[in-house]
């Protein structure tokens, strides 16, 4: 295990009105390795767009340690290597007291790719046990998250 500094991990992701919410939630789970799905339960909250709009929130937090850095060794080992490398770039603009913040391109992983993404992403939220930015790299090398 990475000298176990992840605290936990949050996911979230909005199903927009326009979109199938358990195909939402299948390009979540994607991001899971296939013996970690029955570990993980999502919290979904029907919230109002701008225009009355429903949108459904789906959330998890992981809590146990193994799981939370099976998930991503998963999501590191299908990132691409120019994804690695602006990770590394980008650490300190995506790091913030303890938490490193990602997003994870919605459509790709619901095709199974994973890549960063900007436009209507899969949130993680990463709690590490420290704030400091060098063992937070460290960590995040040791997962394979960074070249």
């Amino acid at each position: 295990m990475a000298r176990n500094l992840i605290a936990y991990l949050e996911l979230s992701l909005l199903a927009h009105a326009t979109e199938d919410s358990d195909k939402v939630l299948k390009a979540a789970q994607n991001l899971f390795p296939t013996d970690c799905l029955d570990k993980i339960f999502f919290s979904k909250n029907t919230l109002k767009g701008e225009y009355g709009n429903p949108i459904t929130f789906c959330k998890t937090q992981i809590e146990n340690p193994e799981l939370a850095e099976a998930l991503l060794r998963n999501i590191s080992s299908n990132l691409s290597t120019l994804d690695r490398e602006t990770l590394l770039q980008e650490l300190r603009m995506r790091t913030k007291k303890g938490n490193l913040f990602l997003r994870i391109d919605k459509q790709a992983a619901f095709m199974g790719k994973h890549k960063l993404g900007r436009a209507d992403p899969i949130r993680l939220r990463i709690r590490f046990k420290t704030s400091r930015i060098e063992d937070i790299e460290e960590t995040c090398r040791m997962i394979g998250m960074l070249p």
